[in-house]
């Protein structure tokens, strides 16, 4: 057993975007509380941040097909898409803040402007891409909006997914110049490097084995020291658990009532990667299309140009993979060992309920790679095999709970798990996840911290201008932090070459 022991005012459990997004807020809002990080991995931004690890979309709703939802009389609700658009200025905002501060330099090592684009085939289909053109393009948000169904038109938008394409279907689609490529992975570590630089406790290679509420009301956490096989305790005033998939487990043994009667059931992703210069030059955009009948949500082909270490590459995706594990670099015990006897019943109904998912993920994990490639024609019609690489990207554990819709319930969003007493909090869920997690932690940082909200609230807006403001009611507001995000994150200048 080791012997060494910590008090700190807040510890923060995972090195990814969302511990590290938190870490930072709290520093400038109370520089002098001491800050203790332990991650099980030797670096941050290794696990669910990492770019090969998700698709690296800034999701603000302006191609993602599965946040407009067609209602029964026809029309297009796009409540969801507006809501996901603010919430991902608010990320722009602060980040813009930290670069403005020196906080963070830069900013093109993390963000890079590129079209977002939403292309559909079918009659029905374009029919909907059409009203939901219509429906967001008369909204601010989502301004500069544009949308085509003439063939000539696409060739110039997207010339590698119309070459040698059979036109004898109808096809469609929408751009937008405003959207990005987010780097999580390097703007996790670009934050923890500045978390560093201010004196907080950041301990890699220690994985957080449990996790109890002391007498005198703090945390205690037993850590393992992975290098040194040694175990240590940690007692805080405040925990977030932000371990990715890890979180659940956490939060199970924390004991809260607020962590009962939730599930998890892991997800896989599986992109196809091209970086054959010749392919890859021939494509500038984020390309999503519709999610096929039957398919979860967050299984939406797309086509993407991405910007990873300095090298653009294309990427295909996701197909669905399934391991019992709930992390990368988890166990293969993490699903079994996470049902528990006040969840059982809740994951059991989910079993019922979701068979066309199980179905779904079957057929995934059987396809070949041709299999593979030619979901990818679809998208790319001269399409070559050997053009393209198969990457496993990260787990994703899906939230399982108890709803106003039913028991069992699979919810296909970010969740946070808040102690009433506001002591600890955990972050559990998938998508849109990292592009909202600024909007995520000062929701943590309110629902925890309410008796500070008065004194923090000017240092709050003088990092997020429209903070508790909406941005559709305010247009003047959201031109001029939009200009200057775009401006300050070094986006402005290629938008008007691309536009």
């Amino acid at each position: 057993m080791g012997n060494r022991e910590t008090k700190s005012d807040v510890i923060l459990i995972g090195a990814g975007i969302m511990s590290a997004t938190l870490g930072t807020l709290l520093k400038e809002l109370v520089p002098e509380w001491e800050i203790t990080v332990f991650e099980k991995l030797a670096n941050a931004g290794e696990e669910s941040s990492n770019a090969w690890n998700n698709a690296g979309t800034g999701h603000a709703a302006l191609c993602e097909l599965n946040y407009t939802v067609e209602k029964p009389d026809g029309s297009v609700d796009i409540s969801k898409a507006i809501n996901i658009n603010e919430q991902f200025q608010v990320s722009m905002q602060f980040w813009s803040y930290l670069v403005n501060s020196g906080l963070i330099q830069n900013p093109q090592d993390f963000i890079m402007p590129l079209p977002h684009m939403s292309m559909v085939q079918g009659e029905e289909n374009v029919s909907f891409l059409k009203k939901r053109f219509e429906a967001l393009s008369n909204n601010p948000l989502f301004q500069g909006m544009e949308f085509s169904d003439d063939p000539e038109k696409l060739k110039e938008w997207i010339p590698l997914i119309m070459q040698d394409r059979n036109l004898n279907e109808a096809i469609a689609a929408t751009k937008i110049d405003t959207g990005t490529d987010v780097n999580f992975g390097s703007l996790t570590s670009m934050l923890f490097d500045h978390l560093k630089s201010k004196n907080v406790d950041i301990n890699y290679k220690h994985s957080v084995n449990d996790i109890k509420h002391t007498s005198e009301g703090l945390w205690e956490l037993k850590v393992k020291n992975l290098d040194s096989d040694t175990v240590e305790r940690h007692t805080a005033k405040f925990v977030f658990i932000g371990g990715g998939g890890g979180s659940l487990h956490l939060l199970q043994k924390s004991g809260i009532p607020e962590g009962k009667h939730i599930g998890g059931f892991p997800v896989s992703g599986i992109f196809m990667v091209c970086k054959n210069p010749e392919v890859v030059e021939q494509h500038h955009a984020k390309v999503y299309g519709k999610a096929k009948v039957g398919a979860p949500p967050m299984s939406v082909p797309h086509l993407d140009t991405r910007f990873i270490d300095n090298e653009k590459s294309l990427l295909f995706g996701p197909f669905a993979g399934f391991s019992p594990k709930f992390l990368k670099n988890g166990s293969m015990l993490d699903l079994i060992t996470s049902v528990k006897p006040d969840n059982v019943l809740t994951m059991l109904a989910a079993g019922a309920k979701e068979m066309p998912l199980t179905k779904y993920l079957i057929q995934q994990v059987m396809l070949s790679k041709e299999q593979r490639m030619e979901e990818l024609r679809e998208f790319i019609p001269n399409a070559k095999a050997e053009d393209w690489d198969l990457v496993v990207a990260g787990q994703r554990v899906q939230v399982i709970k108890d709803t106003e819709a039913g028991k069992g319930t699979l919810q296909f969003g970010t969740e946070v798990i808040t102690a009433a007493d506001g002591s600890i909090a955990a972050l559990l869920g998938a998508s849109p996840g990292a592009s909202t997690a600024v909007h995520v932690m000062l929701e943590v940082i309110n629902k925890c911290f309410p008796e500070h909200m008065l004194e923090w609230e000017p240092k709050i807006r003088e990092m997020i201008p429209s903070y508790g403001m909406s941005l559709m009611e305010n247009p003047e507001l959201l031109h001029k932090i939009h200009d200057s995000t775009a401006e300050t994150l070094g986006l402005i200048e290629k938008e008007l070459v691309l536009s």
